[in-house]
């Protein structure tokens, strides 16, 4: 019993600070969730109040109703979905090729591809835009996934994901006949799947929350995801913070929702990065 009580003391103080950054991290989203749903009192108040006085949907319908919030959706399961599927072909066959293809200069080649990660996305814009325009592909869903596909992070996520598969089990497909390809196919691929969730989850969030390369794509309101149809909330109910709050939870919970469910495939995906 002593040994317990001495256990949870020396846990308290962790726990604690857990808790604090927590309440600090989760804080933005749990005031807008009471925002949306609120039906009166000061939203300015401090302290904030995170619970809702009179919850209601009220401000959530009146934001589906003042914008086309289903095709916005729409728009975005279209641009994730194959942003995702794109990202995690490519960074599968680079990382394979630098993971256990040797060639000359497969270490310059990597470190070219990481030292991109330290440059913003928005240094970009500019040659990605042109690019998109002299392809005719300026106000569609192409031109706002094509820039996307190329992730240096899911490349160096993966490398690392097939380097941990054992030589040995590559050795002995080898030996069986396989080729290159059904090496990939049939044996690095399966083992790499942790990784592959976790690089799809992250590509997921990434894509839906993704507002300024859309913004600067699309210029018919009609094609915009979520992340920028939602902006239309703020001119129209310019003094309806409740309703521009619903909207933005509105935007959240779907990837929200997804993550929380595929969460230990995500760290799985990440733990083996890490070793």
């Amino acid at each position: 019993m002593h040994f317990v009580k001495r256990l949870l003391l020396s846990l308290a103080p962790r726990y604690g600070l857990l808790a604090v950054v927590a309440l600090f991290t989760t804080f933005p989203f749990l005031w807008t969730l009471a925002t949306s749903l609120g039906d009166s009192g000061n939203i300015y108040a401090f302290p904030p109040q995170l619970w809702p006085e009179n919850p209601t949907f009220a401000h959530m319908q009146e934001a589906r109703r003042a914008i086309p919030l289903d095709r916005f959706f729409w728009n975005s399961v279209w641009i994730s979905g194959w942003t995702v599927a794109g990202t995690l072909l490519i960074s599968a066959l680079a990382g394979y090729a630098l993971a256990i293809m040797r060639f000359r200069g497969s270490k310059w080649v990597f470190a070219a591809v990481l030292a991109t990660l330290i440059l913003p996305s928005e240094l970009n814009f500019i040659v990605n835009f042109i690019t998109v325009t002299q392809l005719k592909l300026t106000n569609t869903h192409t031109g706002v996934v094509l820039p996307l596909l190329a992730n240096a992070f899911g490349i160096f996520l993966l490398k690392q994901a097939f380097e941990e598969i054992p030589a040995e089990v590559l050795d002995a497909a080898r030996i069986d006949g396989a080729t290159e390809w059904q090496l990939f196919l049939r044996v690095a691929l399966p083992l790499a799947m942790p990784a592959l969730a976790a690089l799809g989850i992250f590509t997921l969030v990434a894509t839906w929350n993704t507002y300024i390369w859309p913004a600067v794509v699309l210029q018919n309101p009609d094609e915009y995801p979520l992340a920028v149809g939602v902006l239309y909330l703020s001119g129209t109910f310019a003094a309806k913070t409740r309703v521009v709050a619903a909207g933005t939870v509105l935007t959240i919970l779907p990837v929200l929702l997804l993550f929380l469910m595929a969460q230990r495939y995500f760290m799985r995906g990440l733990d083996g990065a890490v070793k």
